[in-house]
């Protein structure tokens, strides 16, 4: 903006807001404080990505500035809703309805000038809250003193602006948001489910109350001769890329594991398919075969945390897992690991978040959840329930996916042979 346009509003901010200018006749004495006070109106709007927040933070930096009393009324389809994020003595503004029918009247928002008339004997004043062609509502003031100047008009109406621009990114974010939201809920009420022998249940809670849905996933994969293949995936990242490519690393795998190959081959070829695409993310990834007849166990890793076994007496202790590289790096090098499971033992997989904490070493983390211990006989729900209370995984920083599984024998089973 050029410098007598901010020189004009720094004239008639009002003094108290210039934190104690005592310069005389309005003018330009004490500019640097006015000018202060302008910046710090102007930055105290669009703090977070939420828009009832930046209305309140319009409203109370155009009630500080101008005096009174200031309220925002929101656009909704081409009518203009009540009032909304009042700042000020709400008895300085006008009735909402006639401010509404003043504003469409003038041509609201088409128009973009800001309209001043009288209520009451009070003056008030009406401001697009508007960006470009994008039309969010309008700024309503009052106040008991003297009219609107055409400075603080314009001033009021640059406030406006700024605030229309930062709502139009909060719903872009919401959009967002809301599109991976549903693509992730989505993903996560249609796992695979596995054979009757085996029971399994499973968590994920997203971080944070406003947090973008990461690349968390899960899955049980039902295999031949009453086999189950268990696998979570954490995709790097957060938002609706994440959840892009965790669905293509959830095809991918499906696809992939019907061939029945033992977990390291599965991830070589999951490894193959995502190095082959410049744009997928990496992701690590935890396999676990399962096989209750034989009472084996099969893991493999590529780049992942290793799982967990809730043995008979209700103590923990983690499996060891070969080490591969997260997949899409084309590296390659997995191995597998077995392992004997028994029918009263219980397995878990989650990914980082359920155990990593700021500024505490991973093999910290991991020995907090081997030492947890459990009743025995507790059902795969109840494990959960005592894993995420536990180790506070609903406050997590990052993103938490976690699986129990047990063997549930089934009578008239008939154990398979080695092939």
């Amino acid at each position: 903006m050029g410098v007598l346009r901010v020189r004009r509003w720094i004239r008639f901010l009002p003094r108290t807001a210039a934190h104690g200018d005592r310069g005389r006749g309005g003018g330009l004495d004490g500019a640097p404080a006015r000018l202060s006070a302008l910046r710090a109106y102007a930055a105290g709007i669009g703090t977070t990505l939420d828009e009832a927040t930046t209305c309140g933070e319009l409203t109370r930096a155009a009630a500080g500035l101008a005096g009174g009393a200031a309220a925002v009324l929101r656009r909704v389809g081409g009518t203009l809703t009540g009032y909304a994020a009042i700042a000020g003595d709400p008895g300085a503004l006008p009735d909402a309805r006639r401010a509404a029918a003043t504003a469409l009247d003038a041509g609201f928002p088409a128009d973009g000038t800001p309209q001043h008339w009288t209520h009451g004997g009070r003056p008030a004043l009406c401001v697009p809250l508007a960006t470009g062609e994008r039309h969010y509502g309008v700024l309503v003031c009052g106040r008991d003193a003297g009219p609107f100047t055409p400075a603080e008009a314009e001033l009021l109406a640059l406030l406006a602006e700024r605030a229309a621009s930062h709502i139009r990114h909060a719903r872009a974010y919401e959009r967002v948001s809301r599109t991976a939201g549903d693509l992730q809920r989505a993903l996560q009420a249609e796992p695979g489910r596995p054979h009757p022998n085996l029971a399994v249940a499973i968590r994920y809670l997203p971080a944070g109350r406003r947090a973008l849905v990461g690349g968390d996933w899960c899955e049980a994969v039902r295999l031949h001769f009453g086999r189950t293949l268990l696998v979570v995936g954490d995709v790097m990242g957060h938002g609706l890329e994440a959840a892009v490519d965790m669905h293509a690393y959830r095809s991918s795998l499906r696809s992939i594991a019907s061939a029945d190959l033992p977990p390291h081959r599965v991830l070589r070829q999951l490894d193959d398919i995502a190095a082959a695409e410049a744009d997928r993310r990496p992701a690590t990834c935890l396999l676990a075969h399962v096989d209750p007849a034989r009472r084996r166990l099969t893991v493999a890793g590529a780049g992942h945390l290793p799982p967990a076994l809730i043995t008979r007496d209700g103590t923990t202790r983690l499996l060891p897992v070969p080490v591969g590289p997260p997949l899409g790096t084309g590296f390659g090098g997995y191995e597998s690991a077995t392992h004997t499971l028994e029918g009263d033992e219980t397995l878990v997989l989650f990914t980082d978040g359920l155990v990593e904490r700021r500024g505490e070493d991973i093999d910290s983390s991991l020995r907090r959840l081997a030492g947890l211990r459990f009743a025995p006989g507790a059902t795969v729900e109840s494990v959960l329930d005592t894993i995420v209370t536990r180790l506070d995984a609903r406050r997590a920083e990052d993103d938490v996916a976690v699986l129990a599984a047990r063997v549930r024998p089934r009578r008239g089973t008939v154990a398979a042979t080695d092939p």
